[in-house]
């Protein structure tokens, strides 16, 4: 836009009509302008140490200052200097001093273009007041004559308060005939006997300087109207006053002028005198009372408040009584000092040759009188000069520089004056640009900027802006001038930024200042602070994080305030609050921590907040105002309460605790629980207690603090409520009864003397009660028969009568051991291992007791493989409950075993059953022990075995499965299948195999009922290379009878083919048979085979051992039944003979046996033939063989 134009006219009417105060920069040359100063009147207490009096004044050159006093110049003794403030123009006077410096001053500030000066400040000087010291002579008058005592009280510091009373300080009484008049004096409309005393005294005070005076004492006398003859204390009646005209005491005359400035409280009174006492009566003449108008002073004053014009006129007072009236007539007028019309005449600026007004527009009562001053000094009209004095305005024709001063215009009355300074300039002057150049100035995105162009010049110059040195000045909506020249960009851009110029020239020339302009990003919170809910005495944490403008880093803060008042974010460790990454922390959150937060992140330019609201949760305050109210009876008690406040959590529930002082004082119990929303709870409560009561609330913070308790309440004794619970009827011993119960508590007694009765008869029996009075929790009954029912009730008393009536139990006395065994028990071989036993359940009479169940014992007998060796291996089972039958499982297979059944309850276990004999079927054996495979040919390998340890039944052979295998894919290719029959049968050759094939060889051992599972061996023949050797090493193997991969199941011989393998195998081989034939002829000659103990073990058994192979025992009970170990079952025994257990081989250095091969041989006879190979008969702790062969070494050829 342009802005020239505008601006010059702008600037124009700021320099031609501008307020008093015109604001010319002070770097320009101008005449002194009075700032500020002291306005009179100044009074100076007597306490006052200093009195001030001020005068400061702005100009350049700075201003001088001088002083006159009651219109003579005046030196100051103290002037304060300080030319930064130019404050020298203030002077201190000191308390001694003070009474010299009493009058009027002013105070004029010169420099070289005039001198402005002040209105008179005057100065009063109080000094203590004082009643003068007088001998006042008594006042003597006649009964009915008025009197007038006069105070004439101490001029002093208003206000002023005028109190009439004793010497012993008591009011004096006031009424409609005694009262206290403006002035001090208390007045008497008509004497009377009791206004005789020697002292009445006026006291003045003045609450500002804390000080009140007393006048001397004055005397009334009052002379009786009765004869002399007549004595004082004569019983006749007192003769009355005679009857007298009214008059008025205050104001004398007929007449008065009251005069009092607008706004004055206007105060006309009326004091008469006369007998009876006259009343007072007010009018105003041709109007009526302002509705302003008040009576005081028992109706003596008229009053009104903040006088208005049109309350001037004539008001009248009369003063009336039997005997007439009098009036008197007030004449009011109101006026005012003079005051500004509008406001005072302005400063001016203007151009050298133009004409200049200064108009003085004042109002007053009576009107004021103007005085023109021209620097101070009185000046009045010349028809000869070009500057003429019209009454109230001031016309300079033709203005020139030397017209430039300070004028004065001053207008007075009788009630004041007023004064105004007004400083006229007039020149012509190039435009002086006041603001710095280079100034820089900052906006917020979208913000809006003003750069000053501060310009001083006369005439009033144009102003334009330019941008970035473009020689367009600036148009557009969003940047436009002000008034003063400076330039307004509204909602900043980033294209804002640059470089800005402002231009001012006039008539006398051109001046130009720069302006530098950054747009800055805003301050913008990202993360504000959320609504939160924090349990009190935990931490609460508000989140505020902002971005703002990086160039402004050195400016940003970030505040937080609560409800409005900032928190003190302090580093001290004792401190709740701290700032951490843009995070508040309230340490231990109290309830005065409750409230809105807001976090504000400014910058020197701009500033963001955001609000959360921080609720903090605490248990409930304790309830109020408990009360205690009966309901049916003293015992049925409604508890009221007022609730607490809930700080935040609802109430879920309220707890009634109580205390009693007998049993347990001391200690509260919880009585009774309340829904959160009830305020009430009914209790029921017990007798012969002292209460108390007290309630605390629950939210989902917690419990809170108790109420207040109650005060005591007393219930009255009364028979049991309730009967004892938890009876127990037990049996402990035979032929006998034990009843227990849980007794009342202490606090249930309700009344003294509690005892139990204890009632029972046998159920079904007896008819009569047979009944017990006990103060103990325990009664035994003794001689019962064993477990024989019985019904019992117990019911409580107490000395006030009895509980209700008490319910009927059923119980029984005490067991006894059962007296029948099971019959016809009978026994069904289900497979090897499991069978199922049934019996005829005993009858319920002679179990004597609560039926447990039935106990099945076992006695394994003998193995039918060795029928000549006893066993006698016991096992049992439980079953609990009655019943019939059971499955028992985890036998042997082909042994012989004997069993009984018994029944049991609490007490014991009765007789056995007469015993069952059966026998178990044979089973399959189980895996044989060791296989090898040796002396490997071109198409033959050797395989020798054990037998199993195991055979569960009697052997009749083996079943050989071998498969041939590709060594590429492990997979068989060929499968053959042998029977071997003869059970001592323990190696066998198979010939007809492929040259340097690998062959894995599975076998079993085998029974009537089946074979048991294989064991698995692989080996390879042999490839014929020129070397050949008879006895090759043999490989053995010994492991589960579980399928293993290839390669895992045998030893694999890929290297049996080399030539130098060969040969080491075969010395290796032979030192093997030499070794083992030596041990074993050594065994033989001991006494093996005779029965005598094995040698002991040689030196070096960790090189090779024979480990005793222990029997397994897979037991598969019933689900039902539970394990139970029974020695009276297996008391009785054929035999004390224990199975044999096995004995350790002798060991080879280098052997390549396995260690877990070769267990338990030396029960058996054991030899090796001509090829190497192990060949016997495998023996250990269990027989094979046929149930009529004895135990014994036999040999196998193969």
């Amino acid at each position: 836009m342009r802005l020239v134009g505008s601006l010059q006219l702008a600037l124009l009417l700021a320099l031609t009509s501008r307020s008093a105060g015109l604001d010319i920069p002070l770097e320009v040359e101008q005449p002194p302008t009075i700032v500020t100063h002291t306005s009179g009147p100044v009074v100076a207490l007597p306490y006052d140490h200093t009195v001030t009096i001020r005068c400061e004044a702005r100009g350049n050159p700075p201003p001088e200052y001088r002083w006159t006093k009651d219109g003579e110049d005046f030196i100051p003794p103290h002037v304060t200097t300080n030319k930064t403030h130019h404050t020298d123009g203030t002077f201190v006077l000191h308390t001694k001093d003070l009474a010299h410096f009493k009058g009027r001053y002013q105070c004029y500030a010169s420099n070289k273009l005039g001198t402005a000066m002040t209105e008179e400040i005057e100065l009063i000087v109080t000094s203590i007041p004082k009643f003068p010291k007088e001998a006042i002579a008594p006042i003597v008058v006649k009964e009915g004559e008025p009197i007038t005592l006069h105070c004439n009280p101490p001029e002093g510091v208003a206000p002023r308060k005028i109190y009439w009373m004793t010497i012993g300080l008591q009011h004096i009484e006031q009424d409609e005939r005694v009262s206290m008049g403006i002035d001090g004096n208390l007045y008497f409309s008509n004497a009377l006997q009791k206004d005789n005393r020697p002292d009445y005294c006026c006291f003045a005070s003045f609450p500002r300087i804390r000080t009140i005076v007393q006048k001397n004492a004055l005397a009334v006398v009052v002379k009786s109207l009765k004869p002399d003859n007549e004595s004082a204390d004569s019983s006749a009646p007192a003769e009355a006053p005679p009857v007298r005209m009214p008059g008025l005491l205050l104001p004398s005359g007929v007449q008065t002028e009251k005069v009092l400035l607008k706004g004055e409280n206007l105060q006309l009174e009326c004091i008469s005198h006369g007998y009876p006492t006259p009343k007072i009566g007010w009018m105003k003449l041709g109007d009526r009372l302002p509705p302003r108008a008040q009576l005081n002073n028992f109706g003596k004053m008229l009053k009104i408040s903040a006088v208005e014009e049109s309350d001037g006129g004539k008001y009248m007072c009369t003063a009336k009584n039997s005997a007439g009236e009098a009036v008197h007539y007030f004449d009011v007028i109101v006026e005012e000092p003079p005051k500004w019309l509008t406001e005072p005449p302005q400063s001016q600026l203007t151009v050298i040759g133009s004409d200049v007004h200064i108009k003085c527009s004042v109002s007053g009562k009576p009107p004021p009188d103007i005085t023109w001053r021209r620097n101070g000094e009185v000046f009045r009209d010349d028809p000869s000069s070009d500057t003429r004095v019209l009454d109230d305005t001031v016309v300079i024709h033709n203005a020139r520089p030397e017209d430039s001063a300070v004028y004065q215009c001053e207008a007075s009355n009788s009630h004041g004056s007023i004064l105004a300074n007004i400083n006229i300039m007039i020149m012509n002057i190039t435009p002086q640009i006041l603001t710095r150049d280079y100034q820089e100035y900052a906006v917020i995105l979208g913000g809006d900027i003003i750069m000053d162009c501060s310009v001083f010049s006369s005439p009033p110059p144009s102003i334009s802006w330019t941008k970035d040195g473009l020689p367009d000045t600036i148009e557009g909506e969003r940047a436009f001038a002000l008034q003063n020249g400076s330039l307004q960009i509204s909602n900043a851009e980033k294209n804002d930024n640059g470089k800005y110029s402002c231009i001012a020239y006039n008539t006398e020339g051109l001046s130009a200042v720069s302006a530098v302009l950054h747009v800055k990003d805003p301050t913008k919170i990202i993360n504000p602070p959320q609504d939160v809910q924090i349990i009190s005495g935990t931490t609460a944490q508000l989140m505020c994080q902002a971005e703002y403008d990086k160039s402004l880093l050195g400016t940003f803060e970030l505040v937080w305030r609560k409800d409005g008042k900032e928190i003190p974010l302090s580093s001290e460790e004792n401190s709740r609050y701290f700032v951490a990454d843009g995070m508040l922390h309230i340490m231990n959150v109290n309830l005065s921590d409750q409230g809105i937060y807001t976090c504000i992140a400014r910058t020197s330019l701009d500033e963001d907040n955001a609000t959360a609201l921080l609720t903090v949760l605490d248990v409930p305050d304790a309830p109020q105002n408990l009360e205690i109210s009966e309901i049916k009876s003293p015992r049925n008690v409604r508890l009221s309460w007022v609730p607490g406040s809930d700080h935040n959590s609802s109430v879920t529930e309220f707890i009634v605790e109580y205390e009693e002082s007998q049993w347990d004082p001391g200690k509260w119990k919880v009585l009774q629980k309340v829904p959160g929303n009830q305020a009430t709870a009914e209790l029921a409560l017990h007798g012969h207690l002292n209460h108390q009561f007290r309630v605390y609330a629950v939210n989902a913070v917690g419990p809170g603090p108790p109420s207040e308790p109650t005060e005591r309440y007393r219930t009255p004794p009364a028979a049991p409520d309730r009967n004892p619970e938890n009876i127990k009827i037990q049996g402990h011993h035979p032929y006998q009864m034990d009843i227990s119960w849980e007794p009342l508590l202490p606090t249930e007694h309700n009344g003294p003397g509690l005892e139990y009765k204890v009632s029972y008869r046998k159920l079904g029996v007896e008819n009569n009660w047979t009944d017990h009075l006990v103060r103990r929790h325990l009664f035994v009954v003794r001689n019962t028969s064993a477990f024989v029912p019985y019904e019992i009730k117990i019911q409580s008393r107490n000395s006030h009568g009895w509980a209700p009536e008490p319910k009927v139990f059923t119980g029984y006395s005490g067991e006894d051991v059962p007296t029948a065994a099971p019959r016809n028990v009978a026994v069904e071989v289900i497979n090897t291992t499991v069978l199922r036993v049934s019996w005829t359940p005993v009858p319920p009479a002679t179990v004597r007791g609560h039926l447990g169940g039935y106990d099945v014992q076992w006695l394994r007998k003998r193995s039918l493989l060795n029928p000549n060796k006893i066993l006698d291996e016991c096992q049992s089972l439980s079953f609990p409950g009655n019943r019939s039958h059971a499955i028992v499982s985890g036998l042997q297979p082909f042994s012989e075993y004997r069993l009984t059944v018994n029944v049991f309850n609490k007490k014991g276990k009765g007789p056995n059953s007469d015993p069952a004999t059966f026998n178990t079927t044979e089973g399959v054996p189980e895996q044989v022990p060791i296989l090898t495979a040796s002396n490997a040919q071109r198409d033959s390998i050797l395989l020798v075995w054990g037998p199993p340890l195991e055979a569960n039944g009697i052997l009749t052979g083996y079943l050989l499965q071998y498969h041939l295998i590709n060594e590429t894919t492990l997979e068989a290719v060929d499968s053959q299948e042998i029977n071997i029959t003869g059970a001592d049968t323990t190696q066998r050759k198979l010939e007809g195999l492929e040259e340097g094939s690998l062959y894995r060889f599975r076998l079993s051992a085998c029974t009537r009922a089946g074979c048991g599972p294989p064991l698995a061996q692989e080996s390879s023949t042999v490839v014929v290379a020129g070397h050949n050797c008879s006895h090759p090493s043999p490989s053995f193997i010994a492991g589960n009878p579980t399928h293993l991969p290839l390669g895992v199941e045998g030893q694999r011989s890929d290297f049996s083919t080399q030539g130098w393998f060969i040969g080491t195998m075969c010395a290796v081989a032979l030192l093997t048979l030499v070794a083992l034939m030596a041990c074993f002829v050594q065994k033989n000659k001991s006494g093996k085979y005779a029965g005598t103990p094995p040698p002991p073990p040689l030196q070096r058994q960790d090189m090779f051992s024979m480990e005793k192979v222990k029997e397994k025992e897979d037991l598969h009970p019933d689900v039902e039944s539970q394990g139970m170990n029974d020695d009276t079952f297996c008391e009785y025994s054929d035999s004390d003979q224990k199975p044999l257990k096995g004995s350790s081989l002798c060991s080879l250095v280098g052997d390549s046996v396995s260690r877990d091969s070769l267990v338990d041989y030396a029960d058996g006879g054991e030899e090796f033939d001509e090829d190497g190979s192990f060949i016997g008969e495998y023996s250990g702790p269990k027989h094979r063989g046929s149930v009529s062969e004895p135990n014994g070494p036999s040999s196998v050829t193969a």
